[in-house]
Parts: structure tokens; C-alpha cells; sequence
């Protein structure tokens, strides 16, 4: 027989048991819950076994329980985590890659019916054709304003008709239209919000960036630092190769102006007094290339034997 526990001892035992996973794991993936059932969530849980747990619970409690083990710990990092224990959200304590388990989440989302009240999180289309609906059944689409047609003794719809738009709440008439037209429309499931690593916390669409798209980032960032800096003349590192080669033309600039010289620009001088030199300069190979007579083919072509005359033939036009 089990022994029912009291609420005191169930927060007792969720206490130790969120501060056991706070001390095993540093990766944590905050998910949202909304119309998410039962059935559901274990079914998530049963895909995640191994190195992953799935924690729900009231958020007043997880804050406290975060807010005592920082205290004990002196680990400040899970404190990040507080601001975003808001609404329906559970974690997803992890010891395997974020972008794989994120993944493995999103494949367990349920198709659901447009209940009454609910908030559409798409728009929902009633494609054009066939609905197989007697004609007694039109007083729904004309309430919708929805353009039909009697077709072989069934209704059937005209045009796609945008039944719903994001963000409003699914009235009683479109509930009931979509549940006799077989549509279920919204999939629900745990939505990722945010993710925490090791004291950080960002947003999940940074787990879906590759290698390239990091490269391309970073480059674009050095770019901007180097304009920047080129723009009000402070010296970075990025910079400074572009500091260097212009430092470089303005005093080279003033050389060719002027009767000082410096080594490095010795030869740039000696090339403007002198232009035949650049030739000099030019690769070997390609001087070679230039200079070398077009080869002539090794046979040349036959000449054609001339064609007899009519006088070796015999027929002289003369004769």
C-alpha cells in the first residue's frame, strides 16, 4: 500500500530532486507547454530517455528552488534562469547536443481540432472542393460568408477561403464548420523558448546556425570594426594592415613629389624616370610567350596537282 505524501513532503522531494539535476547538468532547454496533454509529454519524455529529463512544475516553486541551491552552491549561474519562468514552461535537462535534442522534440507535435476559445497560432485556409456535406448543410457557410456550390448532390466549396486568422480566437460557427470538414488545423507540442548553456542563455534559432553562417558573421563583424576604425583613425588590429599600406601611399606620395627618397621607394621612382623597365619586370614566362615567332607547321600543305590541260587530252579547241 502506498503511503500518499503531504504537500510539505512532495515539495521536499521536488526540491531535492530539481537541486540533484541543477548539480548533474549544465545544459538546460526551456520549453513552452501550452496544450500539451498527458499522454503527450510522456510520450516525450519516453523519446528523450537516456541523456535528457523533462521537469514540469509550478514556476513560484522552481524559482525558489533555484534561488536556495545558487544560495548553498554559490552558483549564480542558474539565476539567469528565472526571468524566464513565465507562463506554462517546463525544462529539459540535457547531456547531449542542444541542436539534436530540440530536434528530437519538435518530432513529437500533435495535430488538434480548432476548439472554441482557443487562440490560433496560424492561419487556417479552407481549401476549395468537395466537402461531401449534404445541401442542407450550407446554413454554416453562409454564416461564414464562404462561396459554394451544389455539386452531384453534395456542397462544395468555390474559392479557399482564409477561415481564421492568426492571433484571434476560434469562434463557435468556425469550430464547428472545421470539425465536420475532418480539418484539424493547429499541432501542438513542447515549443523550445530559450536555451541555457553554462551560464548563458540565447535564443534557439542560434542552434540552427552552421559553421559557414558563423564565418560569414564573424567577417562581417571584423568589416565593420575595420570601417570604423579606418573612420575615426584608431588603431586596431583589424585595422591595421589598411593603416600600414595607406601610411605607406602618403609618404610614397610625397617621394615622387619631392627629392626625398627611401629605400622602399627607390624602385618605384626608378620605374616612373624609366617605363621601358616595367617590361624588364614582367614574368619570364610571359616575355618568353611574347616574344617567341608563332611556330610554323612542320608539313606544309601539299600543293594540288594542276589539272590537265584540254591539249594533254587531246581536245584542243584549236585544232
Amino acid at each position: 500500500m502506498t503511503v500518499k505524501l503531504s504537500k510539505a513532503e512532495k515539495k521536499v522531494v521536488y526540491d531535492k530532486k530539481l537541486c540533484s539535476l541543477l548539480d548533474e547538468y549544465s545544459k538546460v532547454l526551456i520549453a513552452v507547454a501550452d496544450n500539451v496533454g498527458s499522454n503527450q509529454l510522456q510520450n516525450i519524455r519516453k523519446g528523450l530517455r537516456g541523456d535528457s529529463i523533462v521537469l514540469m512544475g509550478k514556476n513560484t516553486l522552481i524559482r525558489r528552488c533555484i534561488r536556495i541551491h545558487a544560495e548553498k552552491t554559490g552558483n549564480k549561474n542558474y539565476l539567469n534562469l528565472l526571468p524566464l519562468l513565465v507562463g506554462n514552461v517546463g525544462l529539459i535537462f540535457t547531456k547531449g547536443d542542444l541542436k539534436e535534442v530540440s530536434e528530437e522534440v519538435a518530432k513529437y507535435k500533435v495535430g488538434a481540432p480548432a476548439r472554441v476559445g482557443l487562440v490560433a497560432p496560424i492561419d487556417v485556409v479552407v481549401p476549395p472542393g468537395n466537402t461531401g456535406l449534404d445541401p442542407s448543410q450550407t446554413s454554416f457557410f453562409q454564416v461564414l460568408n464562404i462561396p459554394t456550390k451544389i455539386n452531384k448532390g453534395t456542397v462544395e466549396i468555390i474559392t479557399p477561403v482564409e477561415l481564421i486568422k492568426k492571433g484571434e480566437k476560434v469562434g463557435s460557427s468556425e469550430a464547428a464548420l472545421l470539425a465536420k470538414l475532418g480539418i484539424r488545423p493547429f499541432s501542438y507540442g513542447l515549443v523550445i523558448l530559450s536555451v541555457y548553456d553554462n551560464g548563458s542563455v540565447f535564443s534557439p534559432e542560434v542552434l540552427d546556425l552552421s559553421e559557414d553562417d558563423l564565418i560569414e558573421k564573424f567577417a562581417a563583424g571584423i568589416s565593420m570594426v575595420t570601417s570604423l576604425s579606418l573612420a575615426v583613425s584608431y588603431p586596431t588590429l583589424a585595422a591595421a594592415p589598411h593603416m600600414f599600406i595607406n601610411a605607406y601611399k602618403n609618404v610614397l606620395a610625397v617621394a615622387i613629389a619631392t627629392e626625398y627618397t627611401f629605400p622602399q621607394a627607390e624602385k618605384v621612382k626608378e620605374y616612373l624616370k624609366d617605363p621601358s623597365k616595367f617590361a624588364v619586370a614582367a614574368p619570364v614566362v610571359a616575355a618568353e610567350a611574347a616574344a617567341a615567332p608563332t611556330a610554323e607547321p612542320a608539313e606544309e600543305k601539299k600543293e594540288e596537282p594542276a589539272e590537265e590541260s584540254d591539249d594533254d587530252m587531246g581536245f584542243s579547241l584549236f585544232d
